[in-house]
């Protein structure tokens, strides 16, 4: 990306904010292992206004006015030589934000914007974050309680932040077709040679190589590739079960390009497939056609959600598997995950509380019937562009076929 997208997304927020200080940090390095840090990846909001992908870097930028600051982490002579750091004059290139300062310049900075400004705005903590079974990263949260000390008030700016993202730019919307296409590339080398895999790790391991070797920075999330009953398990991510036959196999990838993802989700038989498997793949492939004709712009998200759940419904009960519509146990049994989220910097991108469908969105839609009785679960994920007339499906050169 070029300067001036950072620039016109900070502009963006100021006209939606129009008051106090905004303060971003982008995440911390995390632990790997011992002496080791993780494989790092960057906030997605304060990538969004800066384009700045190293650790500890904040943004401050007087809502008021144009004034805006990169701050630089404090960073040991020990890692300048270990890991090196990235230059004041780079940041600047990259975000296009001309003044770079240090810590101890930025805490002057804000002391003096508190004096005119009583509200700060930040990321506040992750909703529903009880619910994810790990440890957040704690950059939000300092950044917080810093401003907490300096400010009369500090809000959270999420959902305006949010709101903007959900409306794609033209050039995010082509680096999320390149990193599509990439992945639909790939997913056709792999079943072409389906029938050739013994194991769930030799077709991760085909995709990570292929994604690399055309210079992606890699997958956009941990991979699944879940035959049989393992994919029931919906974030399955061990991949190194035998492929027995007959099954299916479930791959859910995608690759990440430039910063933008794509999120990609094919199931193919492994064999020759039984009646049973065809009859779910086949359900679920008319579900993903039936459901994706719906999305237009000024469909409600509500209205699309309801519809939705009806088409899955009905097929469910023609597979057996429910009783009647009222069968609220089973369907959520069979069919336990939201069937759309929004897509872009992060994987599962807001929709940005917008009540209905808007052109520049873009989403996946991916039905699914997970039957762990019969060690089987089908899914398959497009990704979706709503626009002016209805909506392009961004995956569609990728047949849903099952083999």
């Amino acid at each position: 990306m070029k300067p001036d997208f950072f620039e016109l997304n900070r502009d963006k927020l100021r006209n939606k904010l129009k008051s106090g200080v905004l303060v971003l940090s982008g995440y911390h390095s995390m632990q790997l292992s011992a002496d080791m840090a993780a494989p790092f990846e960057q906030e997605a909001n304060f990538w969004y206004l800066t384009g700045i992908s190293e650790p500890d870097w904040w943004v401050i930028m007087d809502m008021t006015t144009d004034s805006t600051w990169l701050v630089a982490p404090e960073l040991s002579q020990s890692h300048l030589v270990f890991d090196g750091s990235l230059a004041p004059e780079s940041a600047s290139a990259i975000s296009g934000i001309k003044k770079v300062i240090s810590r101890r310049e930025a805490d002057e900075v804000l002391r003096r914007l508190a004096k005119t400004h009583s509200l700060a705005y930040t990321i506040g903590k992750m909703p529903h974050s009880d619910l994810l079974g790990f440890q957040l990263n704690s950059a939000g949260q300092d950044t917080y309680t810093m401003l907490d000390r300096i400010f009369g008030s500090v809000q959270d700016c999420r959902k305006e932040l949010a709101a903007l993202r959900a409306i794609k730019h033209v050039d995010e919307i082509n680096l999320i077709k390149k990193a599509i296409n990439l992945t639909n590339e790939v997913f056709e080398s792999v079943k072409q040679s389906i029938d050739t895999y013994k194991f769930e790790y030799e077709i991760e391991a085909e995709f990570s190589y292929q994604f690399r070797r055309a210079g992606a920075s890699g997958h956009a999330y941990a991979p699944i590739v879940a035959g049989g009953g393992n994919a029931c398990t919906l974030h399955y991510g061990a991949n190194s079960d035998k492929l027995r036959r007959p099954s299916m196999v479930l791959i859910d990838i995608g690759a990440r390009l430039n910063g933008y993802p794509a999120d990609i989700t094919r199931t193919y038989s492994i064999g020759s497939p039984t009646k049973r498997q065809l009859a779910v793949h086949e359900a679920v492939q008319s579900a993903t056609a039936e459901i994706t004709s719906l999305l237009k712009p000024g469909l409600g998200l509500q209205d699309y959600s309801l519809m939705a759940d009806q088409i899955m419904q009905r097929h469910l009960i023609e597979l057996g598997l429910m009783k009647g519509e009222s069968d609220t146990d089973a369907y959520r049994k069979y069919f336990p995950h939201a069937i759309s989220h929004g897509l872009g910097v992060d994987v599962h991108d807001s929709l940005g509380g917008h009540k209905y469908f808007e052109p520049g969105m873009v989403l996946t839609v991916e039905p699914g019937i997970y039957i762990p009785e019969e060690n089987l679960g089908v899914r398959i994920e497009n990704n979706i562009l709503i626009t002016d007339k209805g909506h392009e499906n961004l995956s569609r050169s990728l047949s849903t076929s099952d083999s």
